[in-house]
Parts: structure tokens; sequence; C-alpha cells
């Protein structure tokens, strides 16, 4: 089977499904075996489909004489499978981007839709980029930005309003743009200096952050067979700062409520070297045993994993310190995962956002007294993360906000300031960085 089927059959089954696009694609990949360029042809076209979907929608309607809404969603891929093609992929020529779809049409749909699909991909092909650069310049700008940038006009809007056009722009074009791959160094196994080198060795790529504790590099496929030794773990540098936040000591007692899949769990025992006590808990049996076998890969002795709703939780000894890694809308991570922008919703944000007050008013009453909580979200939304901690701390007021226990360098030139004991993130603003958020609480003895 050829990429665009593979790639056909992907978005189908992430849309049908409600899948990640990810877990869709890995498995068709690995069921039929394409060769290496239908393989990275495949995963460009799911990724990219994904992200620009909004935008491709847009000049397919143009052309498209009916709801283009309302049409088989075979055949609302097909199109998008070639306008992609036509409008983002130079080194492939049109005629072969048009042909390959009408093949696919006519193999799901019939002859009819396939003409369909021929001339409406022609008349793109042969629409000159200007005019469709002078029908986005008499939009307003929220909806210009939503098109051409391909997210969904409500969440344009909220970014305008929260953090101006300039930080608007760039966050949609980072969300747009393919990420670096991070990479943790575990430090039960090795030191960064070793780690250093032997990536040099194995002629990778890669630039450092967080205090040389992750490397940020394009060279991921170089980068496996340390990932197999449990010398290097996947994970974004954002996920890592409310681990540095809580600053776990050897020998504490940590609970982490919401753990899977376990990046955080794993990088706080790292932290502990291994001694103490750190309780994850998931309301998935199949994502703790996860969590064990990663730890595993990695050496780590000290988790204990537990099923069970983290809003009824109760751990048998009050414990000195917590993770609560919030479920949230993921605005952060937009461009990570690339078919979460069209599954959020501003009823979704609400939804959450009261899911959110349960977990943390939960988590304060199991904390000990002095001890300290972390909240974190992966949103860069302000009622999930600043306007939730004031929330929080109208409500308990026994807690307050903590500075962080270290000083946060995210980069070689770059130190956020941490007496408030928060940070947030935003995507594009620090080079291989997702968006996210994270709080320090102390409460009091």
């Amino acid at each position: 089977m050829k990429a665009r089927e593979i790639a056909l059959l992907a978005l189908q089954e992430t849309e049908k499904n409600n899948t990640k696009s990810e877990q869709s694609l890995h498995r068709l990949l690995d069921k039929h075996n394409p060769d290496k360029n239908d393989r990275s042809l495949a995963t460009e076209l799911v990724n990219g489909i994904l992200r620009f979907r909004l935008k491709l929608d847009f000049m397919i309607g143009r052309y498209y004489h009916h709801d283009f809404n309302k049409a088989a969603p075979v055949l609302q891929n097909i199109l998008r499978l070639g306008t992609y093609q036509l409008l983002f992929l130079d080194k492939i020529p049109g005629w072969a981007a048009v042909d390959e779809c009408v093949k696919l049409a006519r193999k799901y749909k019939g002859r009819h839709i396939s003409g369909i699909v021929n001339g409406v991909l022609r008349k793109i092909a042969s629409e000159p980029a200007s005019t469709f650069n002078e029908t986005l310049e008499k939009m307003p700008l929220h909806k210009r930005l939503s098109i051409e940038q391909s997210h969904p006009q409500w969440l344009v809007e909220r970014w305008l309003d929260v953090y101006g056009e300039e930080k608007t722009r760039s966050m949609l074009i980072s969300n747009n743009a393919s990420p670096l791959t991070a990479l943790r160094i575990n430090t039960l196994k090795t030191s960064p200096e070793t780690m250093f080198a032997a990536l040099k060795d194995a002629s990778v790529t890669f630039s450092t952050c967080m205090q040389e504790r992750f490397i940020l590099t394009r060279d991921f496929d170089a980068c496996k067979p340390f990932i197999h030794l449990g010398l290097l773990t996947v994970q974004n540098p954002t996920q890592a700062i409310p681990c540095l936040l809580l600053n776990p000591l050897p020998g504490d007692t940590v609970l982490d409520m919401c753990a899977a899949p376990g990046g955080k769990t794993t990088f706080l025992a790292e932290m502990m070297q291994n001694k103490g006590s750190l309780i994850a808990v998931d309301r998935y049996p199949n994502k703790c045993k996860k969590i064990i076998q990663r730890a595993n890969a990695l050496d780590i002795k000290i988790i204990q994993t537990v099923v069970a709703d983290a809003r009824t939780i109760q751990p048998e000894k009050p414990p000195n310190a917590v993770l609560l890694d919030a479920p949230c809308t993921g605005t952060g991570v937009l461009g990570r995962k690339t078919e979460l922008r069209w599954r959020t919703s501003p009823e979704k944000l609400k939804e959450l956002t009261l899911l959110q007050s349960e977990l943390l008013d939960h988590a304060a009453g199991l904390l000990d007294s002095g001890g300290i909580l972390v909240y974190a979200t992966c949103s860069v939304e302000p009622e999930e993360n600043a306007l939730q901690i004031e929330r929080f701390l109208k409500r308990h007021p026994d807690f307050t906000r903590e500075p962080a226990p270290v000083s946060l360098s995210l980069t070689d030139v770059n130190e956020i300031n941490s007496s408030t004991g928060s940070c947030l993130t935003l995507p594009g603003e620090y080079e291989g960085f997702d968006g996210g958020f994270a709080q320090r609480l102390s409460k009091k003895r």
C-alpha cells in the first residue's frame, strides 16, 4: 500500500474513532511496512493535513459546488490530500498529486466522485497564490489568522484578546512548524558529560537546555539506541518545569496525582536519586502498567502505581510533596498533537476548569502541613492557569505561592523570574519548548 492511501486510512481512522493520529498512523505503517520514502510521505501528509485542515477546506470550498462540510469523510480527506500536496509539497508534480487522488476517489467512491476530485484539484492547481492572499486580506484579523494559520477561530480570538497580535502570531506559526524532539538524560545511569560525548560519537546534532538535563535534536533516529538503553527519555523541557519547581529530595514521600504517561513521574524519581516513596495515580490499569514498564527501563525502583480516581485517592501516609499535572485543553501542545486543535472547544474548557478545581481541592486536603503542591497544565488559557490558582488561594487561605527552590534557567540565555514560584511558557517563545504553566504552592504548618 502506498503513502497516500495509508495517510487516507490514518485520517479516516483518527476522525471516525477519535483516536490519536500518531497511533493510527504507526499501526498502519507497521501493518503495511512501506519503504522509507513512503513512510516519510505518509507521515508528512497526515500531520500536515491535520495542521492545515481549515486552510485546506477553505481552498477546497471555493471550487466544491456543494456544502463541503456535508461531504462524505473519505471524499473530504481525499481532496485534502490533493490540496495539501499542491500547496505545500513542491517536490511532487501537480499532475501526480491530482492523478493519485483521482485513483483513490475511484477506488473508494466510484467514477463519478473521481471526476469531481479531478475537477476541484485542477482548479486549485491553476489558481495563483496571489488570488488566495487577496481574499484573506479583506477579512478581519481574527478570521484571516484563523484560516491562514489553520486554527479554530474561537481560539484565535481568545489569544488576540489575552496575548495580543504579535504573541498570537508567534504561537500560531510555532504550532504549524515541525517540532524539535526533546530528550531527558537519565542521571541514574549516566552523566550529562558522558551522554554528550556519546551523542557526539554517534554524530548526533543537538543543543542543551534546562541546566543541561535535556537535549533538543532533529536526529531522533540516531538517538533511539540510547533510548532503548534507558539513558534518554523523550520529554519536552516544559514538562520538566513542574518537577523542578516541586524539587523533591531523596527520601521524600511524593504523590503524582495524574501520572500517565509517566514522564514527570520518572523525572521525579531521578531527582530523588531512586530514594523515598513515589506514588503514581491513574484511573486506567493499562496506563499504570506502562508507567512501571517505563520506570523499569530507566532502572527506577521507588514508583508504586495506584489505579484510582485522583479526586478520591487516599494515600496511607500524607505526602510532603504533591504534583498535580491536571487534565486540560492542551492548547500549549497543539504543535505536537496535531488533531487536538479540532477537538477542543469553549465547552471543553469550562468542563476542564471545574475538574481542575476539584482536583486542586482534593490535593490540598491530602498534603501534609508544611508540604509543597505544584499545579501544572499544558495549556496557555488563563482560566486553567493563573486564574485557577487565584480561585484556589481564595478557597484555601492556608496555602501561599512559594518561590522556586532553584533558579530556572530554561536555556543558555533565558532565565525566568521565579520569585512567585510560577512559570508560563508560550509556543514559539523558547525554541523546542511547548506551552505550559506551573505554580509552586506551600501549605502552612
